[in-house]
């Protein structure tokens, strides 16, 4: 798989892409990532991406010409993953579809995806109109930029590659993979500092084992809810 990301500040992906799971998918080959800075594709002398809104609203807002030209550059590049199929931008924004693990599931078995970080106010409409696949939101808040929800998707998506995790049935296990949030765990030592393990989880029963986890994830999940 592979993601371009369409941002004012690549520098701020330099630590994330070089840690951990991330990493890992990048080493493996599973993943390959680009970032594009597409103040590059401004042609005005001080390559200003920003301007004042029509109307008089407070903030700037970024022009359409270097996201237009940043698109146009990457369709022709990445024809070879494309082929016909419409070119996969996600625009992340406070106003877009709330991120969910079903999306990253989704996101995850694509060759190709294209997120695009705004920055300021917003980015003109006409992107969100005529380039955006899709909206994304990570949370009901307001963020500097797309920059922290782009780094979201990408470790989402790099978790679910075949090949990348040593066990990949651990994902599927994790909270949201169903209706449900995944339960609690415990490892060694059975006592610590007074905290015993349950009995069950040491009993060797497995249909109970199975009972007892069932039910704290249904407790989880009941409390999320609450």
């Amino acid at each position: 798989m592979h993601i371009d990301v369409l941002t004012l500040f690549p520098e701020m992906f330099a630590s994330p892409l070089s840690h951990s799971i991330v990493k890992r998918a990048l080493e493996k080959a599973k993943l390959s990532i680009e970032l594009i800075d597409f103040r590059k594709f401004c042609t005005d002398k001080h390559k200003q991406v920003d301007d004042y809104p029509f109307g008089g609203a407070p903030g700037m807002v970024i022009k359409p010409e270097p996201i237009f030209r940043a698109v146009d550059y990457l369709k022709e590049e990445r024809k070879n993953i494309l082929g016909h199929k419409p070119f996969p931008l996600v625009y992340l924004t406070p106003q877009g579809e709330t991120y969910s693990q079903q999306i990253a599931k989704e996101f995850s078995e694509m060759d190709y995806l294209a997120l695009l970080c705004g920055h300021y106010k917003d980015v003109d409409y006409r992107v969100r109109e005529h380039l955006v696949m899709k909206e994304i939101s990570i949370g009901n808040y307001v963020l500097s930029g797309g920059e922290l929800p782009a780094m979201v998707i990408i470790d989402t998506v790099a978790r679910l590659q075949q090949g990348v995790l040593t066990n990949i049935e651990s994902a599927y296990s994790d909270s949201f993979q169903t209706d449900s949030l995944d339960g609690p765990y415990y490892t060694r030592p059975r006592e610590y500092r007074g905290y015993s393990v349950p009995d069950v989880l040491i009993s060797g029963n497995h249909k109970k084992i199975e009972e007892w986890q069932q039910k704290k994830r249904n407790e989880f999940t009941e409390r999320m809810k609450k």
